[in-house]
């Protein structure tokens, strides 16, 4: 893990807290000094000061909320190009001023082309680097459907990952980001076929196979290359030297070899079973592409294919007559009158008095006639509608159970077209089934067996895809058998070997698993994944029943296995290919080992598969993440990645999902660059949209978007969509918001031009550890930044965002900019100018960029490369690939380093001690115990075992609430001496307290800063209290000067020079 010479500084009694910074007392003894009386008076009045502070940071929280709701109001801001020649990979020229504004299209010109060239998105890079840690970290992209363009709900999932990434490559671990489209069968065919007929007139089957393949690959050239163009201006950090497409060839390859080992592993297998159809794809379709629309009552819609609106949410009752006799019938309820000819039955529950009488009678048909019947099943709800339900095994995934109990023969009535089959009769036959249900309806009426027409509420599955109303039929199709691997899936999220985050999702992740079924993978489609399937013609089956089909890598193979199962010579045996395709989420489920190189067992799937994380959205998590769990456990024997983050879904103002069907997408060029209406609108006629859904759509931007959408720029957008949390339900991402960021954007870009303004051009930097603070708030803004840098490294940690972005604000605007900057503004004027607050002031901005970089990539860049170059040159060439500010160990060199002021220990080099509750932190400060005593310039630094008592004569303090710090003072420290300074320094702070005291309170922000100092100068006057009631411990305790004795044993041994040699502490010579 990299460590940071930077922001991890922290005077002693200025430690960062949720509210006011406490005092800890620099102790020999572990509970502090005084009486119990006076311990209840400071400890009430540090606890209305933490109080105080607090209300103070809500109140500032609030301003800030309150200002970001109000920030609707925008004004064009003036662009400012970058207008240097620069060629495409070359570094930008940053030896001009900054502009006077910040300005998104300025900051982000050039960037991104000087990273990929120089390499640093890619692994071999970053093992060079001095901060490497050896780990890996690796993920790969949710593959977006090559359909057009990204919309803004892909930019959510971007800007999360790249966070990620960038964080982890910074920390120094080898990062692998791969990047990939996934082909989309059915999106990807259904757009062609829309754009071939509006452009065209011509139709899918009026063109042969190749021909049309021909066409899709034509527009995946045109269209997926502005998906890798949105990319890389949302700044994602992918390794493009591994991108891939799920059709390519190595996918290919991948898609063949699990297939075929899935089949010999007996999870494959042909079956005439019910899919989803969308007859106006005329192809099976997966369940995520099934919208479940729920209806209140009577709905009219217009459906593909269909000449005339349709009705549904009505309940049409039919009667039944019974056989034999005439005065006799059952009522039966149904919402779909057009599969009445495919009915084969009637079904009653078998306690249910009503039919007690006509168990084992048959019924007649309402319109044919012939004999059903009349059967009892539990399945069967007595108390909905008229307790009889006709049924229909060929249509209805409820009714084929129920049929398949009884040994009822389906009748299929719905042709693939939608159209009604032969088994109809030829009345009905070939009209659109919505139509024959106008005239099945009217026969009825005709017949005497129409009962009534009533409102019922009900859902409709509607394809997503086509916008039909899908069917249920009966196909032969290849089945996957998921129960098994399902099985697995759920056992290891069970244990824990999967991580599910939030943990909510583990619910719906084990009640999927649980009831999970077969698998349809065949599509009828012509792009995709040909199914590796062949027919043996003319040769029987397994039983003499079925068709004979084999499996195969080639056709070689293929009819290698057709030989030996039927026998035959396989040069005798003529064999026809599955003319279908592999459902999409087939070749997505491998993406993660494929991507890779899988089957081959290639450098990159050796050295990062599994995957260390996966992040996407949570609509995801059943349909795509479960099947990669799935698969990926069958096919490598490991878990494809071991943590899962799901982050919500981003919804319109309407609360409606992002879809191009509904015309609702944004692309996030749009909120990056600033679009008016007009181009939104003629963004929305150039697509694929039915003119209805464009009306629709129209309308609703003109209502969101009124004026257009202004230029925010990419770190903006990237910064508003990492502040909201997984835990925050679905994301209604406003313009205003990305506003607010873009207006944190231009305070972070006045804050670093005001500092380089401070700095000049002969500043030179002071490494971090040399700092030395002129005044109380230098410590107070170091403490700040060092709390900014834990928020984040525990933000990255927990996978918690918002925990960053939110440590950032606070950070940059009230800390530094509000507190920070007001204050050290007049002393900068003066002449000498002190060199504390220079210094400071160029920490703040080198750590603050760097805490920033892997949120909003453009600018940290653009202003980290301006700063002055450090002695010995800069960190890294890029702040993508410096050091990440971690407040981890140096914090504790800080702390020392100010107990060695505060005792003014300017030569001597005492012996510290290094206490931590948690083993995980002990082991971290393990490594690191010689340079944190060469930093803090101590002698030996040790390591004392968590709950061995505290040494005697050693100051202590706690860093954090693990981790407490002890140096030794006896012997070292002169009380008598040292005793009259500190209250000479304590009567100059006291002064400056009581005056600020006395002040009549100001107003805004001067009563802000006005409160900052007044905490700073109380703590300061605590931590001087502090340390005199300290020596005069030591001073009570220590023999006079006429009757010297040794120093009382410490850990370690007598003496400061020797080193630690106590039995409990483990350590090493500075």
């Amino acid at each position: 893990m990299p460590h940071w010479p930077r922001a991890s500084f922290r005077q002693w009694g200025l430690r960062p807290s949720r509210g006011l910074p406490r005092s800890h007392p620099l102790s020999t003894r572990s509970e502090p000094s005084g009486s119990p009386g006076t311990r209840r008076n400071r400890e009430a009045k540090q606890k209305r000061l933490r109080e105080k502070q607090a209300a103070l940071e809500a109140g500032l929280a609030l301003k800030s909320k309150l200002s970001a709701e109000s920030s609707t109001a925008w004004t064009p801001k003036e662009i400012v190009l970058y207008d240097i020649p620069t060629e495409l990979g070359e570094k930008k020229d940053v030896s001009r001023p900054l502009p006077p504004a910040y300005s998104p299209r300025y900051v982000e010109a050039a960037w991104y082309p000087w990273w990929v060239r120089e390499g640093f998105f890619k692994p071999e890079y970053q093992t060079r680097l001095p901060q490497s840690t050896g780990e890996t970290f690796s993920m790969c992209i949710p593959p977006p459907n090559v359909t057009g363009s990204l919309h803004i709900g892909h930019a959510l999932t971007v800007a999360i990952q790249d966070a990620f990434v960038r964080w982890h490559r910074m920390r120094g671990d080898q990062v692998l980001w791969v990047p990939g489209s996934d082909h989309a069968g059915i999106a990807t065919q259904a757009v062609v076929e829309k754009q071939l007929w509006k452009e065209r007139g011509v139709r899918r089957h009026q063109l042969s196979r190749e021909d049309f393949l021909r066409e899709v690959w034509k527009w995946k050239e045109a269209k997926g290359g502005e998906i890798c163009e949105q990319l890389r201006a949302l700044g994602a950090s992918l390794d493009w030297d591994r991108e891939c497409f799920t059709m390519d060839t190595g996918s290919s390859v991948a898609v063949t070899e699990a297939f075929v080992r899935l089949h010999e592993a007996g999870l494959l297998y042909r079956s005439r079973q019910l899919v989803n159809w969308s007859c106006a794809l005329r192809s099976a379709i997966s369940d995520i592409e099934v919208e479940s629309r729920s209806l209140s009552g009577p709905t009219e819609l217009r459906l593909p294919g269909c000449p005339t609106p349709v009705s549904f949410g009505l309940l049409v009752s039919v009667a039944f007559p019974v056989d034999g006799e005439p005065d006799a019938e059952v009522t039966v309820g149904t919402t779909r009158p057009e599969t009445l000819p495919g009915d084969v039955a009637v079904a009653v529950h078998p306690e249910d008095t009503r039919y007690t009488h006509l168990h084992g009678r048959h019924l007649r048909h309402p319109l044919t006639g012939q004999l059903l019947p009349l059967i009892t099943d539990t399945a069967v709800q007595p108390h909905v509608g008229t307790g009889a339900v006709k049924v229909t095994p060929a249509h209805s995934p409820a009714d084929a159970e129920l049929g398949a109990r009884h040994g009822l023969s389906p009748l299929s009535v719905i042709a693939e077209d939608g159209t009604m089959t032969s088994d109809c009769g030829d009345w009905l036959q070939g009209l659109h089934r919505f139509v024959a249900r106008e005239k099945i309806v009217s026969a009825l009426r005709e017949r005497g067996l129409f009962r009534g027409l009533q409102s019922h509420p009900m859902v409709l599955p509607i394809c997503s895809r086509s916008g039909d109303v899908v069917e249920y039929l009966l196909k032969s199709q290849w089945f996957v058998r998921c129960r098994e691997m399902g099985a697995r899936a759920a056992q290891a999220v069970q244990s824990g070997a999967l991580e599910l985050s939030p943990s909510f999702h583990q619910k719906n992740w084990q009640f999927w698993f649980s009831r999970v079924g077969d698998w349809c993978v065949s599509r009828q489609l012509w792009w995709g994944h040909r199914i590796p399937a062949y027919l043996v013609v003319g040769e029987p089956g397994k039983g003499g029943s079925e068709d004979c089909w084999v499996v195969g890598r080639t056709e070689a193979e293929a009819r290698g296995a057709a030989a030996d199962l039927t026998g035959r010579p396989g040069a005798e045996l003529a064999l026809e290919r599955d003319p279908d395709v592999l459902d999409t989420w087939f070749s997505s489920a491998l993406f993660p080992f494929s991507a890779l190189g899988w089957p081959q067992q290639t450098p990159d799937l050796t050295r990062f598969y599994p995957l260390s994380l996966l992040e996407t959205g949570s609509d995801l998590l059943l349909f795509w993440v479960g099947r990669m769990v799935m698969l990926g456990t069958q096919l490598t024997g490991q878990l494809p990645f071991s943590k899962v983050l799901l982050h919500a879904m981003v919804r319109d103002k309407q609360g409606r999902k992002m879809s191009k069907s509904l015309g609702n997408v944004l692309d996030p060029r749009d909120i990056i660059r600033g679009v008016e209406l007009q181009v939104l609108q003629e963004k929305l006629r150039d697509g694929n949209l039915d003119p209805s859904e464009l009306a629709i759509a129209a309308a609703a931007q003109r209502k969101d978007f009124p004026h257009g959408i202004p230029e925010c720029g990419t770190d903006a957008l990237r910064f508003a969509l990492c502040s909201h949390g997984a835990l925050a339900g679905d994301l209604h991402l406003s313009v205003s918001e990305v506003l607010s960021s873009r207006h944190f954007c231009n305070k972070i870009w006045n804050a670093v031009r005001f500092v380089l303004g401070v700095l000049g051009e002969k500043f030179v930097p002071q490494p971090a550890e040399e700092l030395a603070l002129s005044s109380p708030m230098d410590a107070w803004i170091l403490s700040r930044l060092a709390r900014a840098a834990r928020e984040c490294e525990r933000g990255f940690l927990t996978r918690e965002l918002p925990l960053a972005t939110h440590a950032l604000r606070r950070f940059w605007l009230h800390s530094l900019c509000d507190v920070y900057l007001e204050v050290v503004k007049p002393g900068l004027s003066h002449c000498p100018r002190p060199p504390g607050p220079p210094q400071v002031l160029f920490c703040c901005a080198d750590a603050g960029l760097r805490l920033l970089a892997p949120l909003m990539p453009f600018l940290a860049e653009e202003l980290w490369q301006r700063l002055p170059p450090r002695p010995g040159g800069p960190l890294a060439p890029s702040v993508s690939v410096a050091p990440y500010p971690s407040a981890g160990s140096l914090e504790v060199v800080q702390a020392l380093r100010a107990l060695r002021a505060t005792y003014q220990l300017t030569k001597a080099r005492p012996r510290v001690l290094l206490q931590s509750s948690e083993p995980r932190e002990q082991g971290i400060f393990e490594d690191f115990l010689e340079p944190l005593g060469t930093l803090g310039r101590c002698g030996a630094v040790g390591l004392l075992p968590a709950g061995a008592p505290a040494p005697s004569g050693w100051a202590q303090a706690p860093l954090s609430d693990t981790l407490r710090v002890y140096m030794e003072l006896q012997g070292l420290v002169d009380p008598h001496t040292h005793l009259p300074l500190l209250a000479a320094r304590r009567h100059k702070l006291q002064k400056q307290l009581d005056g600020l005291t006395a002040q009549a309170p100001p107003e805004g922000e001067a009563e802000t800063q006005r409160q900052q100092r007044l905490s700073s100068l109380q703590l300061e006057l605590s931590r001087l209290d502090n340390a005199a009631s300290h020596l005069q411990q030591l001073m009570d305790a220590s023999p006079s000067p006429e009757d010297p004795e040794p120093s009382p044993a410490v850990p370690g041994g007598v003496g400061p020079q020797r080193p630690c040699g106590h039995p409990l502490v483990r350590g090493q010579s500075g």
